[in-house]
Formats: C-alpha cells, structure tokens, sequence
C-alpha cells in the first residue's frame, strides 16, 4: 500500500457514462461551504469558484494555443461528466503532520470539438474543504500526437480587489522580497500568490501541485482586466512553452481556500494532489538537524575556493563534527569541499568526485560514523545541468559507498544549455531526474536555486526541502531581510512545501565575525542579522523543513544557555497547528513532536512590538507541563538592542493563558515538556 493508511474509503459513484443535458456543473466541497462550477459559454470552457452565495473566482477561461495547430479552447461540446466523492487518510514519512485527510468531491468533465478536427480536451476538478485542485487532460486520439504548447489560457478572474501579497513573475529565481498591493496594482507574479479579502473572512492563494514534464506557471495580469490574472508559463528558447505528447496532464492549477490566514498554512491541498510515494524502501530516509561549513563563506571570513581561508578543511569538519555530537544535531554539511570553484561559471567546472588538496573525504565519514554523525554532501552546479547528468551517477556512487545519505544541491549562475531558464521544462525534468536518481543511490536531497516545490515530497519522500525563497544568506552581504519578510514567507512561499531558510545566527552583529573580506556587489558594509535573538530560535517552529540547520559559525554557540533550544527541538511532528495570525503582522505556531508528548511554540512578529493571548488548550488533557521559554526582554529591539532574552521555566496546563510579549522585530519559543 506504500505507505498509505486508509482509515475510511468511500468511493460513490454519482453520474458515468451519461449524456449531459446541461452545460453547467456544480461541485461543492465536502462541508458545502465552496462550490466550483464549470459551464460551456459560448461552447468555451469556464470555471467559477464561489464561497456559498458570494464569488471568489468569477467566471475565468480555459484552454490552449498551439504552435501549427488551431487553438483547442472553442467549439466544445460535452460528451461525459464523472462525479465522484473520496474520503481516504495516509501518512506522512516525514512532515509537519503525521496523518492528512483526503476528502473531497471530483468530477471529471470530457470534451469534444463539434467541428474538425473534433479533437478531445479533458477537465479534472477536485473540491476538499481546504481548496480545489483542477488539471487539463488530453487523451491519446487519432490525429494528435506531438503536442506544442504555445500558451496556457488559464484565467484567475478573482472577485475582489484583494490585498495581495506577491514576488513579481522571474524565470531565473525566487529570491525577492515579497510586497504587498492591492490586486489592481500588480502586473505579475510567481507562485505561491496570497490573497486576503477587505473584511479579512476570505483567504487564497494560487500556486500549483505535481510539476511534472511541464513549465513552471507564473501568472500576468491579463490586458485590460484589473483583477484578473492569467497563466503565463516559462518558455523554452523557442518560444514553446510545453513540449509534449498524447496522453498529456497537467499540473494541478491549485487554489487553497480558508476562513482565516492561519486556515491556509494548515492546508493539506498540495500534498494530497501529488501521488502516493513510490519508494519501496524509505528506512534510509530520516528528518535531520545539522551544522556546516557555510555561514563563514556568506560573512566573507572564509572561501568555497581553496586556500588559506577555504572553509571545507578536515580540521574544519572535524571541529563541527565534534560539535554535533556534543549538542543534539544530526549531520554536518560539507559544502565547497570538491575541486572547481575556482573555475565557477565557466563551462564544465565541477568536478563531484575529487576532493580539495585539504579535504580528506574518505576520513571525515569515517570519523564523522564513529560519532553517530551523518555527512550531507554537496554538489554546486553553477546552473551546467547537462555537465552534472554525465556526473549523477558516479559521484552518487561514491557518497553510497561511503555511507553519505544526504546531498545539497546547487544552480547558481545561468542554466546550460543556453537559452534555458531555471523554471522552465527542460529545469523542471533535470530536477526530477536528479531526485529520482538520488534516490536509486539512497540520498536525501536538499536543493539549492530549486524549482518551487509542488508536492513532490510526497511521491518521493528523499526530496526533503530546499531553498527557492530569499534566505539567510541575504542578511550575509546585503541589507538583508527585513522583520516582516519572516511573517510574510509562512503564508506565501511556505504554503508550497518545506524551506531550508537556515535560520540559528547568534552573532546577530557579526561582533565576532573577525576579519571579513567584501565578495559580493550588493555588501555595503552593513549587513547584519535584523531580528532578536528569541527570533532566530522561534523560527525553528514557524518556517517548516525536515532539515534544519543551526547555520552560525559552531564557535559562536558555545556557552549560549538559548542554544538549549535548538538542542531540543525537533524536526519531525505529528500535528501542526496556527494558533494566531495576520499576514504581515505576527504568527503563532504550535507543533507535537511525534515521538513524545513534548509541544514547541514559535511566535514571531514584524517591526512591531506586540502582546498575544496564548490559550494553551492545545496541551493534552490531565496533564502538566513545564514550559520552558525563550523570550524578548523589556528592552529587546531588533534593531538597537537585539541580543538580551530572559530564560525561564513554569509550569502549565491546558487550562491556562499565556501572554507572550514580542519586542520590535522579535519573537518567542517555547518548549512545552511534558512531566510524569
């Protein structure tokens, strides 16, 4: 059953093999409070989305334009309606919830042409209570075989002039600063789109699930139509947005819908619209906390390159591989460690087998295996995917053979061949190749300059996170992130799966940086870390990934009693839930460890100071608890006093309320252990 625990099975079969009189369809979701309805106007296919009597989505088009070929969006007529209702639960491997409900009613309408060419066009809609999922399918048919996409037709004619919070539309990265406009005033945007309605009662995003031998989806606004978007995929050199042959899906075009901000984050929309994972063995494959050599190359005090500064040394390794086993953490990341980045971005520079003069690959494992350490490897493409296809197998081979479980990837700098984009099919595949290749070798992979996520961690558990959002990294050589960017990312780029975001800086000033040599255009010379110290330990339970790492530099957390927190958090949880929200403003998530009856708590906040209300009806009942907190101070200020935080210890219950003070820019952890 590959991992699948079917709790309750109920597949109806409402309407087969009919002959519609109607060219209008109405699916509800499972409590009835959404409704998709699809119609023929004008023989052109539409959906409409509603929130009982009032839009969210008003009638939008879809379809295709095809290179050489009339476009297929007009002239249909109806030849079937499948309607179905599913209720079914699975686990999870690993994730931010153990079980996930998967409820919801389908139909699955056919269409035909009416003139020639008479070609067929399906359309598949399923509505759950968290939002809808619908896909086009073209079924193999005489006449149709290669398929050249040219454009997606899909519109997102929304109802409102929501408040919309959005990266603009880039091909090459996600890694912005997100802003926040009403939907008027944006022109594009990538994907995950967040939108909020005046009176804050309806909350949406638009993104996508299982990207599979397709482009990435960014969306424009469609010309002459305020509120509307319209799909707008990424090109390959050509033009041809798709190439493709009958039978062809699509990706689910995805809309999770919610009452309330904190309803979207625990949606289970995406996964559920992936396939069930497909690995027959997943006992190698485990959530992790772990250190490395990184931060140093971002701050400027070492190098990825060799020489008398290079970070990826034996003795270097050695002393975080000591650390780790001291301090609760999982594995060290050995990044820059291989020869070639010295030849960064010329072509074929990466060699993933031969080490640095100074990097004993063979002795790390083997040293870090006698201490219960795994290593993470690392393979920096610098963007040449054809050159890292011949290398996959061989230097995976390798990591197998010595043991090495787990695998960092990276696309920095511009995709060969040529002309090709980060996001665009020919990406979307070699991202895919990889991580079903890594998973013959039993690796793990945490990418780096990723194709946004999609689901695809359920269907191959090894994918475990990755970056695809403005990370740590920025606050190393730029103006950084500001305070709201850790209140924004939760309700946005973290709706579509797990972030390797690296939070766990200490020296929030770089006090104890040393000497810092200037290696990136956009450093100013004053960069920092722009949250308070109880922030940084926060985000471990807000910003969601199965490996999370402690990213400051191991020196820097010695003698730190609030390193006890990332000592004890886990990585792994068996229920997640929102207890406060307001995108932009503030988020409070409490998480179940799955292996005891220990809860975490992570509050956060944007520049300003604030006060929260904790109900701590979440704890079990007829049980206590000692709360351990990490907390702003009265005089923390993410910007001119970040570093005091007051740790403190009480005991609770569920019957209690906490009041949870957030400095400028700070936040709070709490660690909720249960006692006997």
């Amino acid at each position: 059953m590959k991992n699948l625990v079917a709790s309750f099975l109920c597949v109806v079969l409402l309407q087969a093999c009919i002959q519609p009189k109607t060219s209008e369809i109405t699916v509800a979701s499972p409590n009835q409070l959404y409704q998709l309805v699809f119609r023929l106007q004008d023989n052109k296919p539409f959906y409409q989305i509603k929130k009982q009597d009032r839009d969210i989505i008003k009638a939008s088009q879809l379809g295709f334009e095809l290179k050489n070929e009339k476009a297929l969006k007009d002239h249909f007529k109806i030849l079937d309606i499948k309607q179905e209702s599913h209720d079914e639960s699975w686990e999870q491997i690993w994730g931010e919830q153990k079980k996930i409900r998967d409820h919801y009613n389908l139909a699955k309408i056919f269409l035909q042409e009416s003139i020639a060419p008479y070609r067929k066009l399906n359309l598949i809609f399923k509505v759950y209570d968290d939002g809808l999922g619908f896909r086009y399918e073209i079924p193999r048919q005489e006449g149709l075989d290669s398929l050249l996409i040219t454009k997606e037709l899909t519109e997102f004619n929304l109802a409102e002039n929501y408040s919309t919070w959005f990266i603009p539309a880039n091909f090459e990265s996600y890694e912005m600063l997100y802003q926040n406009k009403p939907l008027s005033e944006v022109a594009s945007a990538n994907t995950p789109v967040t939108f909020e309605s005046a009176d804050q009662s309806i909350f949406l995003s638009i993104h996508e699930a299982n990207l599979t031998d397709y482009a990435g989806m960014t969306l424009n606004k469609k010309s002459g139509e305020e509120l509307s978007m319209v799909a707008n995929l990424v090109p390959w050199p050509d033009g041809v947005k798709v190439k493709a042959k009958a039978p062809m899906q699509s990706p689910w075009r995805t809309i999770q819908l919610a009452s309330t901000a904190g309803g979207l984050i625990e949606s289970s929309l995406i996964l559920n619209l992936n396939e069930p994972n497909k690995l027959a063995d997943v006992s190698w494959i485990h959530p992790l906390k772990y250190v490395g050599v990184w931060w140093g190359m971002h701050l400027g005090t070492n190098t990825w390159t060799e020489g008398p500064r290079h970070g990826a040394t034996t003795k270097e390794m050695h002393k975080y591989i000591d650390f780790a086993a001291e301090n609760n953490i999982n594995a060290v990341l050995a990044e820059g460690w291989n020869s070639g980045w010295e030849k960064w971005g010329q072509p074929k520079a990466f060699d993933f087998v031969t080490a640095c003069n100074d990097f004993d690959l063979e002795d790390i494992v083997a040293y870090a295996a006698q201490k219960n350490i795994a290593i993470i490897g690392h393979h920096e493409t610098g963007g040449d995917a054809p050159y890292y296809e011949l290398q996959m197998d061989t230097a995976f081979q390798r990591y197998q053979m010595l043991g090495v479980h787990h695998l960092k990837t990276g696309y920095a700098g511009p995709i060969q061949p040529k002309g090709q984009f980060h996001h665009g099919q020919y990406m979307v595949n070699h991202y895919r190749k990889v991580v079903e290749k890594a998973a013959d070798y039993k690796l793990t992979v945490n990418a780096h300059e990723p194709i946004k996520p999609t689901g695809m961690r359920r269907t191959y558990p090894n994918m475990m996170t990755r970056e695809g959002a403005r990370g740590m990294e920025w606050n190393g050589w730029s103006d950084g992130n500001p305070p709201e960017h850790h209140v924004v990312l939760p309700f946005t780029r973290i709706l579509a799966g797990p972030l390797d975001y690296t939070p766990g800086v200490f020296d929030l000033l770089y006090h104890k940086a040393g000497k810092r040599v200037k290696w990136n255009d956009q450093d100013k010379g004053t960069s920092r870390i722009n949250t308070t110290l109880a922030k940084q330990l926060a985000l471990y339970v807000v910003f969601y990934s199965p490996m999370q790492m402690a990213c400051d530099l191991v020196d820097n957390y010695k003698d730190q009693p609030a390193f006890q927190f990332i000592h004890d958090v886990p990585v792994n949880w068996e229920y997640t839930k929102v207890l406060n929200a307001q995108i932009g403003q503030y988020i409070t998530i409490v998480r179940k460890d799955i292996n005891s009856n220990d809860w975490y708590l992570g509050a956060v906040s944007n520049e300003k100071g604030r006060e929260l209300q904790i109900k701590l009806d979440f704890l079990s009942a007829n049980k206590r608890y000692k709360a351990e907190i990490y907390a702003d101070t009265e005089d923390s200020d993410w910007k001119t006093n970040p570093y005091p935080i007051d740790i403190t210890t009480q005991e609770v219950n569920r019957d209690d309320v906490l009041t949870v003070k957030l400095a400028p820019g700070g936040g709070q952890a709490i660690r909720f252990k249960a006692l006997e």
